[in-house]
């Protein structure tokens, strides 16, 4: 007797549903490795779409996925960003944001999480100069470098990390798409201005 063909999209949002239903999350990890063992690597992933913003389906699922697609950079910066949202750590997460890049240098998300990976707050601010040195349009990176700026010099009475916070909010000012945007740049740039170190 021939089985039927595998719905790995129905399987998954059943593995979904019963964790809704009884919050087991050994449960749920155990089904989603047996699952992601068993189906097509494309298959699995486009099923977890939808799951995204859940990391405890994430994992399980692209685990394998990297381990059966290591040439596929948005496999790793997926996987890497569910590690990141649930703690597992910098150094697993800085791994598969360096293969990622490594794979592929314009995936902006592997550049992001190499970021964030570093612990110390200058290496950090060095990390995301150098991710606006390669993505120079990239306000999300710049705003992540001025907080983290911002940090520095509040922690440690740095001006120069003042100098770089105002300096790089002003350009985002400069380009602000919205006027909820300009204003709270404003109220932060004025703020900023008022610092005394």
């Amino acid at each position: 007797m021939i089985s039927p063909p595998l719905d790995v999209a129905a399987e998954l949002s059943a593995a979904v549903a019963d964790y809704h239903a009884h919050d087991d999350l050994g449960a749920l990890v155990d089904r989603l490795r047996q699952l992601a063992a068993a189906a097509d690597p494309d298959a699995i992933a486009a099923a977890t779409a939808p799951f995204r913003a859940m990391p405890e389906v994430v994992i399980p699922v692209y685990e394998r996925v990297v381990a059966e697609r290591p040439a596929d950079a948005q496999a790793h910066v997926i996987l890497a960003n569910a590690y990141w949202l649930t703690g597992r750590g910098a150094e697993a997460v800085e791994r598969l944001a360096l293969r990622a890049r490594a794979i592929d240098p314009a995936n902006r998300g592997a550049w992001h999480l190499w970021a964030l990976a570093e612990s110390e707050i200058r290496a950090r601010i060095a990390r995301w100069l150098e991710v606006v040195r390669h993505f120079p349009d990239d306000s999300l990176a710049r705003a992540a470098m001025a907080d983290n700026a911002v940090s520095l010099a509040g922690a440690e009475h740095d001006p120069q990390a003042l100098d770089l916070a105002i300096a790089t909010y002003q350009q985002l000012l400069d380009e602000a798409p919205t006027p909820t945007h300009r204003r709270a740049l404003e109220e932060t740039l004025t703020k900023l201005r008022e610092w005394k170190l």
